[in-house]
């Protein structure tokens, strides 16, 4: 929730929620790639020819696949297929949560499929006891994500 793609909205909506200092989940920085593991990612992408991303979050055994139709029709194909080895829902990401990612600053940057995963279910942090499920839902996602694109 660091990214340049409608940080000041996410701003707004995680500081209406008290979500004002650093904190584990929810803080959106004081500006756009203040913080150093956003930036890493930010350089790091910049200096790759990505065909997709896959941003991995853990809450929901969703896919998120939108920002601000940004992303084309066989974003949504391929997450259709994404859903389907994974038993996932594709879905789109609920209005407090959809600004400032990874995924929306790639889809609006490069026009090319990125998703969020959200991984597993419960309470944050996911106990390890649930790695086995996660990998099994998601190793189709990554074959796919390597091999369709």
């Amino acid at each position: 929730m660091q990214f340049p793609a409608g940080w000041e909205n996410a701003k707004s909506i995680k500081f209406s929620q008290s979500f004002t200092s650093p904190a584990p989940r929810n803080y959106v920085g004081i500006s756009p790639l203040s913080e150093p593991e956003a930036l890493a990612i930010y350089n790091f992408t910049l200096l790759h020819n990505f065909s997709l991303i896959l941003a991995y979050h853990t809450q929901g055994k969703e896919i998120y696949w939108q920002f601000q139709n940004y992303a084309s029709t066989n974003s949504q194909i391929l997450g259709y297929h994404f859903e389907k080895v994974s038993g996932y829902k594709l879905s789109d990401v609920p209005y407090n949560s959809s600004f400032a990612g990874y995924k929306d600053w790639f889809l609006q940057t490069y026009k090319k499929p990125g998703y969020t995963i959200e991984a597993g279910f419960g309470e944050n942090p996911l106990p390890i006891s649930q790695f086995d499920e996660i990998y099994k839902d998601n190793i189709g996602i990554l074959i796919l994500g390597a091999v369709l694109v």
